[in-house]
């Protein structure tokens, strides 16, 4: 049995503590690299705006994490097409109108579930390799919209939903700094916790992404469990696509592009192992906090995208080699 190359960190220096230490560190390091005022207020107040940022890259990371510790290979290149869709659903459907946002809820997410139900058939069953089919729904997912909307999309966020997803929350005099996007973050962290770790289908999940023969050979029906994490992956991808809406409130077709590699490396930084059965939302919650202080850093820096790139390319380099957990694919 091969053993995982790198040097194998202590226990208490697991992948996620690292990836928030890291987080934390950046943060301040920026506060006198770009020479910001570093009282407590301000340095308190530009955090919040970090948070508030990072939960709509959380909340689409979410479903990310459900298929990379189903294992197989497992990833979901459709996400980005998948939050475009949620986004549109919601659009059409709410039609800026506040009161037609729980159909409109329900519309985006039964799509992205349609998504992710084609996409676990379609690796899980007809055996086609998760990227090949993920990549193929996306763009057949895409060249639909474009079919059908012509690139130009009517409706569009409610005015109350706007403002809770991108407005901070206040009790009496006090403002709270956090948004409902963050509210919204918190909800799905609660759930994603409990699915994994308090739930039957949570436990072949691990099951399945170790090993998948001994899982099936355990009990697990590993087929179903992999297509159902595929389907919640689209669920809460497309929730994520919901939040997004709510912020930006007007659609444009490229809106879920941005978070495909971003939703991916968060998972990887937080610790969690490509080849499934190791890792934690948790740990995808850190490293989505350090994907965006890196991005606040190089923006504020005026870092070309190509550039930004790079630069993030190198740190999952250095992060899995620190981690010393990336190993070989099981069977």
């Amino acid at each position: 049995m091969k053993k995982s190359i790198g040097f194998q960190l202590p226990k208490k220096f697991s992948p996620p503590v690292i990836a928030l230490i890291l987080a934390i560190l950046l943060f301040v390091a920026s506060t006198f690299f770009l020479k910001t005022n570093t009282g407590l207020a301000v340095m308190l107040k530009r955090g919040q705006t970090i948070i508030n940022i990072t939960a709509y890259l959380g909340l689409i990371a979410a479903g990310q994490t459900i298929v990379i510790l189903a294992g197989g290979e497992g990833i979901d290149l459709s996400a980005g097409t998948t939050v475009t869709l949620a986004a549109i659903v919601t659009a059409v459907v709410a039609d800026k109108s506040d009161a037609n946002l729980p159909i409109a809820l329900a519309a985006a997410l039964t799509a992205g579930g349609l998504v992710g139900l084609v996409n676990g058939i379609g690796v899980a069953i007809l055996k086609i390799h998760p990227v090949v089919m993920t990549l193929s729904v996306s763009g057949v997912t895409m060249g639909t919209i474009l079919a059908i909307y012509r690139g130009v999309v009517h409706g569009g966020a409610g005015p109350g939903f706007n403002k809770f997803v991108s407005m901070p929350f206040t009790i009496g005099n006090i403002n709270l700094g956090f948004t409902g996007a963050v509210i919204a973050w918190v909800f799905v962290s609660i759930m994603i916790w409990f699915i994994l770790n308090r739930t039957q289908f949570g436990k072949h999940l691990y099951a399945i992404g170790v090993n998948r023969e001994a899982a099936h050979l355990s009990g697990v029906h590993v087929t179903r469990t992999a297509i159902f994490a595929y389907v919640l992956c689209g669920v809460f991808t497309a929730f994520g696509g919901f939040i997004v809406l709510g912020y930006i409130q007007s659609v444009y077709f490229i809106i879920g592009d941005g978070y495909l590699f971003p939703s991916i490396a968060a998972v990887v930084l937080g610790g969690t192992v490509l080849a499934g059965g190791e890792g934690s939302y948790w740990g995808t919650m850190s490293g989505a906090i350090v994907l965006t202080v890196l991005d606040s850093i190089l923006t504020s820096s005026q870092v070309e995208v190509s550039v930004r790139q790079i630069v993030l390319g190198i740190l999952l380099l250095a992060v899995i080699s620190l981690y010393g957990r990336q190993k070989a694919l099981r069977q």
